[in-house]
C-alpha cells in the first residue's frame, strides 16, 4: 500500500521543497495534495484521507497547532513542521495532538525518518526523539566534549581538553 502524504505550508517553496525531498528519498509514496492554510488542510485531510499530514505550525489565519486534533480526528497522523524551536515545542505538539514534529532546519535529515515513524505507528519529536541516537546527557557531553578536543589536537590548536565532571 502506498503511503499518502498531505503537505501544508503556506509559503509555496517549502511545499515544492517537501515535495521535491519526498520524490527523491520515497518516490513510492504518494504526495495526495498541498494546501497553505489550516482551513484548506482540514478540508484536504477529511477529503483526501492522507496517512500523514506534515503541517506548519505558523500560518496566516488559524496556526497548525489549532487544527492539528481535527486532522488527526479525520484520520490522519500528523506531523508539525516549524522553524521555531523552544524548550516547550514538543508539550505544544502533545497538547495540540499532533504525533510528532520536525524543524525546518533539520528536514534534510529528519523529515523522511519522521514520516516513517509516523506511518508505522510512532512518534518523532525533533533530531533527539531516538533514544538509541541520543545518550544520557553526561555520556553526550563528555562525548561530544572529546570529539571536539581531538578535533582541535588534531589540527595543532591545542592540547586535548579532559573532562572534569565536578568542575
Amino acid at each position: 500500500m502506498t503511503a499518502k502524504i498531505l503537505i501544508v505550508d503556506d509559503h509555496e517553496v517549502v511545499r515544492e521543497g517537501i515535495r521535491t525531498l519526498i520524490a527523491r528519498e520515497r518516490p513510492q509514496w504518494d504526495v495526495c495534495g498541498e494546501a497553505k492554510s489550516a482551513q484548506e488542510a482540514v478540508d484536504a485531510s477529511r477529503s483526501l484521507k492522507p496517512d500523514v499530514t506534515i503541517l506548519d505550525i505558523t500560518m496566516p489565519g488559524m496556526s497548525g497547532l489549532e487544527v492539528a486534533s481535527t486532522i488527526f480526528e479525520s484520520g490522519s497522523r500528523v506531523l508539525m513542521f516549524t522553524m521555531h524551536d523552544s524548550e516547550h515545542l514538543a508539550a505544544e505538539v502533545l497538547q495540540a495532538g499532533a504525533q510528532g514534529f520536525v524543524l525546518k532546519s533539520q528536514a534534510g535529515k529528519d523529515l523522511i525518518r519522521a514520516i516513517e515513524r509516523l506511518l508505522g505507528g510512532g512518534t518523532f519529536f525533533g533530531s533527539e526523539s531516538n533514544p538509541q541516537e541520543n545518550p544520557p546527557l553526561g555520556e553526550r557531553s563528555s562525548g561530544k566534549l572529546a570529539e571536539h578536543s581531538a578535533s582541535l589536537f588534531s589540527f595543532g590548536i591545542g592540547a586535548p581538553l579532559s573532562w572534569c565532571p565536578s568542575c
